[in-house]
């Protein structure tokens, strides 16, 4: 086998053996769940800071959490519940969000690989989490009294890095979209997680078997509505943005986020980009890797 073939094969050994560690955990109940719509996938799970009250009876931060998962329904907030649970006892306050997503099946397409489940529903994905952020204070105030929503970060992993993304810039949305908010969200920042940041390079790369254009409802749709979806094109946001990446990640490649921050810098804003050496995909959202302490890390330097 030849030395290219051979570490390839090496590399994606490594990919599945984190994406197992990552889905091995058992899913952890919250402690409050509400709804913010009517659909079933309209809910948000609410964990409470498993550590001691603040010093001086201070409020706590809140993180929102977006899942991944390609925008496909078979991806469900389940699989990021031991992570909600890691930032609980981290001593945050957690939002965990469920959102519609694709799952009729299609056929076989540009991009889009073998006939499978779509990506993403347009437009219920990003009315959705548009609503879902706009419910968040009322209901935080119900579910943690303990939450202050004035200090609070976003963060999500993927396809949800992707939607962190968006919601922080829909003050910027072209003016006719529906989602569009007339100032900047109240957040302390954004902890994007591999996210599938920049759809023109996402798309050239394949990620996600095509996922970007599903999403958008297809290759007829795709140029008209990537406008109001792709945050590569929604800048400067304003409101501070870390990018958290693994140097190994096959799913989303390092260059998705690197292609943001260099549209963020030609937009005048600087982005962090964190880059993490021996990481894949996985990793950032497993409780038992290192790369989700740093994530954590991250995510209190806003927060706090």
């Amino acid at each position: 086998m030849p030395d290219d073939a051979a570490g390839r094969a090496a590399a994606e050994a490594r990919a599945a053996a984190e994406e197992e560690s990552a889905f091995s955990h058992p899913v952890v109940d919250p402690d409050v769940t509400l709804a913010y719509g009517d659909d079933p996938d309209q809910v948000i799970d609410f964990y409470a800071p498993r550590e001691t009250p603040a010093p001086g009876g201070r409020l706590v931060p809140l993180v929102v959490v977006l899942h991944g998962g390609a925008w496909r329904a078979r991806y469900d907030r389940r699989h990021v519940t031991p992570f909600a649970d890691f930032l609980a006892r981290r001593g945050f306050a957690v939002a965990n969000v469920e959102y519609r997503r694709g799952g009729a099946a299609l056929p076989a397409q540009r991009g889009a690989g073998e006939a499978g489940p779509v990506a993403g529903r347009w437009p219920e994905t990003f009315d959705d989490v548009a609503a879902a952020m706009d419910a968040l204070p009322a209901l935080v105030r119900e579910a943690l009294p303990e939450a202050d929503p004035r200090r609070m970060v976003v963060t999500g992993h993927s396809a949800g890095g992707h939607l962190a993304l968006w919601a922080a810039a829909r003050h910027v949305l072209p003016a006719d979209a529906v989602w569009r908010t007339d100032r900047p969200a109240p957040l302390r920042g954004v902890v994007a997680l591999a996210p599938i940041a920049d759809f023109t390079v996402a798309d050239k790369l394949d990620v996600c078997g095509g996922a970007c254009r599903q999403l958008l409802g297809g290759e007829e749709a795709f140029t008209e509505r990537v406008p109001y979806a792709d945050p590569a094109l929604l800048l400067p946001t304003g409101i501070a943005t870390t990018l958290v990446q693994g140097r190994a990640d096959l799913v989303v490649p390092q260059a998705v986020a690197e292609a943001y921050a260099d549209a963020a810098a030609k937009a005048g804003e600087v982005v962090g980009l964190t880059l993490l050496e021996e990481a894949g995909h996985f990793p950032l959202i497993d409780p038992a890797a290192d790369a989700c302490a740093v994530v954590a890390e991250e995510i209190a330097q806003l927060a706090w």
